[in-house]
């Protein structure tokens, strides 16, 4: 039954993931505000989980390394956030799977495969289509602020992956450190009505805290090709809640590169793991 309740998990924290464009778009806040008051609320919640799932905190050199990645990647997706579209923004941040064959290179010296390659290239000309849209609308230092969230993205996914890593501990150890980045700049806002606070309390709570409860939860219970597929909801979703809430429409070329990327991701996981199922049945 639990390993059935898998992908459901999975599911539910794309699904929390995707409110952070609209949710972030919503507080007038500068960015590492936003992520600095998200991450207290969240490192808050995670360490209640902790004590009450008797999970050991661990640290260690990869724990740290995790940790700076989460760090990183927070800090750039909500500045990303501010500075071009919510859709734009994960799209482009979902392009990670191919970083992780780059550090797959450096870290691990596993050279990339004719399909690693390949998804590379086509995934290369999916950023290409979105950012060329960017250029007349003043958004391209965004795109690459979210590209470079992808790079961290990737990081991320390798959390369990590094000797001695421990998930949950570099994320607890990523948003405190997340926190105390933001504090700073927290302190010199003057917003701090009712319906702001209440949007930070989501974003702690909700969309980072719950979300990645269910997403540590849900990855121990399925396999990672169908958690990366399921994940994918998180990019379609993002947009259509940023164009219903936050009126932030997706030019024809921006849902080409859009559609390019997150196809091209999805069919590089399938065809992936009908090469591994081969590999292991001969």
């Amino acid at each position: 039954m639990k390993k059935q309740l898998g992908p459901l998990f999975v599911f539910l924290s794309a699904v929390l993931f995707s409110l952070g464009g609209v949710l972030i778009d919503k507080i007038p806040w500068q960015p590492l505000s936003i992520n600095g008051c998200r991450t207290l609320i969240s490192a808050l919640f995670l360490i209640c989980y902790l004590k009450i799932t008797k999970h050991k905190f661990v640290f260690n050199r990869s724990v740290l390394l995790g940790a700076a990645f989460m760090c990183l990647e927070m800090n750039t997706y909500v500045i990303a956030n501010k500075m071009t579209t919510a859709a734009n923004t994960i799209v482009l941040q979902y392009t990670a799977p191919i970083f992780i064959i780059l550090f797959m290179l450096i870290f691990f010296k596993v050279k990339p495969t004719k399909l690693d390659l390949i998804a590379t290239a086509v995934v290369l000309g999916g950023i290409v289509c979105v950012l060329l849209d960017s250029l007349g609308g003043g958004r391209i230092a965004g795109d690459l602020v979210a590209i470079l969230s992808g790079v961290f993205y990737a990081g991320v996914f390798m959390l369990d992956t590094f000797p001695g890593g421990d998930a949950l501990s570099s994320v607890i150890l990523g948003h405190s450190i997340s926190a105390l980045v933001g504090l700073p700049f927290l302190v010199q806002e003057t917003d701090f009505s009712p319906n702001v606070i209440l949007l930070a309390l989501a974003l702690g709570v909700f969309q980072v805290g719950f979300a990645y409860i269910f997403f540590t939860e849900g990855i121990k219970r399925t396999e990672p090709v169908a958690a990366s597929l399921i994940a994918g909801i998180e990019p379609i979703l993002n947009p259509i809640l940023a164009a219903i809430f936050a009126n932030q429409m997706m030019s024809p070329m921006a849902i080409v590169g859009a559609v390019i990327v997150i196809g091209a991701v999805a069919v590089y996981n399938l065809l992936k793991a009908k090469a591994d199922a081969k590999k292991e049945a001969a």
